[in-house]
């Protein structure tokens, strides 16, 4: 029976359908992380300081690894190739592009990372200052 679905012109041609399909979505899982600056406005980052530059790198970076995680998470399901590449693909190809312009500007630009802000050690507020103080009648606040 099987032989005889293959021989027929219907089955050819679902056959045919099958393997041009699988063509395609290869074509999808195979494209090269180097088209990221095609999908990213060039002229984007060219009037941003470096500290805006600091702040948009930061953004995009956890950007990047959100989509990562989201593709990965995708993937581990039935047909999860294809919906990582339907559902996130262009999202992620984008904001590579626009993290690489972004790195382009931050190196053109002679930008240095700012040190982390050094935080003021706490101070031990005594038990007076934290207890609350009592109403004008003389009962305690709840």
């Amino acid at each position: 029976m099987a032989a005889s679905f293959f021989t027929s012109p219907r089955g050819f041609g679902a056959l045919l359908v099958l393997l041009a399909g699988g063509a395609v979505l290869s074509g999808c899982a195979g494209m090269s992380e180097t088209v990221a600056p095609a999908f990213a406005d060039p002229a984007k980052y060219e009037l941003y300081d470096c500290k805006q530059l600091e702040a948009e790198r930061k953004t995009l970076a956890k950007r990047t690894d959100e989509l990562r995680a989201l593709m990965e998470k995708a993937e581990t399901g039935a047909g999860g190739a294809v919906v990582s590449e339907l559902a996130y693909r262009n999202d992620y190809v984008a904001v590579r592009g626009s993290s690489q312009m972004a790195e382009d500007a931050w190196r053109r630009n002679r930008c240095r990372e700012s040190p982390p802000e050094a935080t003021p050690p706490a101070t031990p507020l005594s038990p007076a200052a934290t207890a609350k103080p009592a109403s004008k009648t003389g009962k305690a606040s709840r």
